[in-house]
């Protein structure tokens, strides 16, 4: 089993930065595809950026050019740096994770807030 464990996130003021953590324990050798998705209030949940174990990185249109997602295999640990922050990023942020079966994992979300 594989648990995902976030942190980061909060409050910032529109054009500020925030930067989120997600590391991954148990049986986490045999994950491929980790990544961030977000829902905020009364919308659905969708995909903020991934990045597979080898390969390049993909991006919301929403979010390209505003923020980078990165990898530390070694550590099963994923970053996502938020530059540029608007108040539509406001959401809650979960970290994500697939593994060769195909399987997903979640982690328990974690706050996003950008005041205008």
């Amino acid at each position: 089993q594989v648990q995902l464990v976030e942190s980061g996130g909060g409050l910032v003021q529109a054009g500020g930065s925030l930067s989120l953590n997600c590391t991954a324990t148990g049986s986490s050798f045999n994950i491929d595809l980790m990544g961030w998705h977000r829902q905020a209030p009364g919308k659905q949940r969708e995909l903020v950026a991934v990045v597979p174990s080898g390969g390049s990185t993909a991006y919301a249109n929403s979010v390209t050019g505003r923020f980078t997602i990165s990898r530390d295999n070694a550590k099963n640990t994923v970053y996502l740096q938020m530059n540029s922050l608007k108040p539509d990023d406001t959401a809650v942020y979960y970290c994500y994770a697939r593994d060769l079966r195909l399987r997903t994992y979640w982690g328990q979300g974690t706050q996003v807030t950008v005041s205008s």
